[in-house]
């Protein structure tokens, strides 16, 4: 089954990111940018999970889920902020929240989170993905973390191996660069940016035996993996 997801963040830019992550990891998404949206968009269609931002304009995330609450008692809502007080986190629970996760966050522990939440109410996403990817000449096993080529085998870092999923994953499409640091990092900003390049650029070293497979720079929006079969 594919959950469905009401995702609320009034950032565009980081809702687009949660959103597309979520989507790739087979969730069916609804996403809304303030509280008054959300509420108008809970009455029209049924969800599984609630993903509410905190701070919003004209409904705060607290605020809606109170609202919700008074409709629905079960449905999981898991709430993002920037906010880690204690008086915060209770503030939240008392609102009607199950859980409460703290910006900047890693998306694989997000992701761990959602599951927990779904596992309360017996709905179990399944999503198979491949573990191992044929790149030209080269074999990626992502659970293995090894890129075996003609005359190498090549074992890569947690971080080298989370950057090549992704871009597989993504394999011939753009991926933009915001979407690979919130995955792997948890967050976009300038130095996690620049330690992104140094990792892109090891990672076309791995690859540079085959001509055929390239990790491209778009410029101003992020990389795109070509293999050309």
């Amino acid at each position: 089954m594919n959950a469905k997801i009401l995702l609320v963040e009034d950032d565009a830019s980081l809702g687009f990111v949660i959103s597309d992550y979520l989507k790739s990891a087979g969730y069916n998404v609804t996403l809304c940018y303030d509280g008054v949206e959300a509420m108008k968009m809970f009455g029209e269609k049924s969800f599984h999970l609630g993903v509410f931002d905190v701070m919003m304009p004209r409904k705060d995330g607290f605020t809606l889920a109170m609202e919700i609450r008074k409709i629905d008692k079960n449905m999981p809502i898991l709430f993002l902020t920037a906010k880690s007080m204690t008086e915060d986190k209770i503030a939240g629970f008392k609102a009607g929240g199950d859980d409460y996760l703290t910006k900047p966050f890693s998306f694989d522990e997000f992701e761990l989170r959602i599951q927990s939440l779904l596992k309360r109410i017996n709905i179990h996403v399944v999503v198979e993905e491949p573990t191992v990817y044929k790149l030209g000449t080269f074999e990626f096993n992502c659970e293995e973390h090894t890129i075996i080529g003609r005359t190498e085998k090549k074992t890569l870092t947690k971080k080298e191996n989370q950057i090549l999923k992704i871009l597989c994953k993504n394999m011939n499409q753009v991926v933009a660069r915001e979407i690979v640091l919130t995955a792997v990092w948890g967050q976009d900003d300038y130095f996690v940016g620049r330690s992104l390049d140094v990792f892109i650029t090891k990672i076309r070293k791995y690859l540079k035996e085959d001509e055929s497979v390239q990790i491209l720079n778009i410029h101003g929006v992020g990389f795109k993996l070509e293999c050309n079969l």
